[in-house]
């Protein structure tokens, strides 16, 4: 490859943030956010498609990957330390300007980001992430009672959401193509979770996701009044949200482009090229040259 992905760390906040990159650093730069529980290496299918045209960037969370995991009793896991600590990586990464490519847990991280600096924003690429209550659905009550009582539903949260089995539906959803799924994908996963440590940090972070849904209003305003640049691309599959959520975005942003998809909740799965075709489309022309001279 002309652009093989790198491997690096970076001290952000006094912790080593790991992060892939790949692509020309003069080409406009996508800064890809991940889900739980996986990390950047979600976006891996993405770099190997796209770094021949694309500065593509992608940060572990702490907690997450490669990154510190830093003790639940000194570190605050919340999404507004989360968006703090991005933003301070975008600025050590020289990064005045990108599009956000948001999935799961990247939608709070990134919207955060979005609404505290609009300008370094040139779109959104909305992947299977949430910014509307409806989008929960309604396998979210259980979660929904762990954030009104957490002691009295905490034991309950960890055993389902920290769960092998949980960690394997989070792929499948309910895709009858199940033979399409490498089962690494969440043995590797449920590995991570199972590390010590994880319980804690995962649980105090769903905790957090609270947050999240008092600010849906605040990210939908900002959509309707600022009208970004936005792709939503949807996995059909996916039972982590609700599939009314990729038209909810249209609402907000008309021109939204909007694509439902043969795929689950982590939809570069199973539709990595269809994916990678879309955000090619939607991102600006200059990229197409510089694909055009790297060949």
């Amino acid at each position: 490859m002309k652009y093989p992905t790198s491997y690096r760390k970076i001290l952000i906040d006094g912790l080593s943030i790991f992060y892939r990159e790949a692509g020309p650093t003069n080409a406009p730069a996508i800064l890809l956010l991940h889900g739980l529980p996986s990390s950047s290496r979600m976006f891996e299918p993405l770099f190997q498609r796209l770094s021949d045209r694309y500065h593509l960037i992608a940060p572990d969370y702490p907690g997450f990957g490669h990154s510190d995991w830093p003790d639940p009793a000194s570190f605050g896991y919340t999404f507004d330390r989360y968006a703090e600590i991005m933003d301070q990586f975008t600025e050590a990464m020289n990064l005045p300007r990108y599009t956000l490519y948001l999935q799961d847990y990247g939608g709070p991280v990134g919207f955060r980001m979005a609404l505290a600096h609009p300008e370094r924003v040139q779109g959104l690429i909305v992947q299977d992430a949430v910014a509307h209550d409806t989008g929960l659905g309604a396998n979210w009550n259980a979660r929904r009672a762990f954030w009104a009582d957490r002691a009295a539903n905490e034991e309950k949260l960890r055993s389902n959401l920290l769960s092998l089995a949980t960690t394997r539906t989070r792929h499948l959803g309910n895709d009858p193509n199940v033979e399409r799924y490498d089962p690494d994908l969440w043995t590797d996963e449920f590995a991570f979770l199972s590390q010590p440590g994880q319980a804690q940090i995962q649980s105090d972070l769903f905790y957090d996701y609270r947050s999240n849904v008092q600010a849906y209003p605040k990210w939908q305003e900002w959509m309707r009044r600022n009208q970004p640049r936005l792709l939503v691309i949807w996995g059909k599959y996916d039972l982590s949200f609700d599939l009314t959520e990729p038209e909810a975005y249209r609402r907000d942003v008309p021109n939204a482009e909007v694509h439902v998809l043969e795929a689950g909740h982590f939809a570069l799965d199973t539709a990595a090229d269809e994916i990678a075709g879309l955000v090619a489309a939607f991102l600006p022309q200059e990229a197409r040259k510089l694909a055009a001279q790297a060949k």
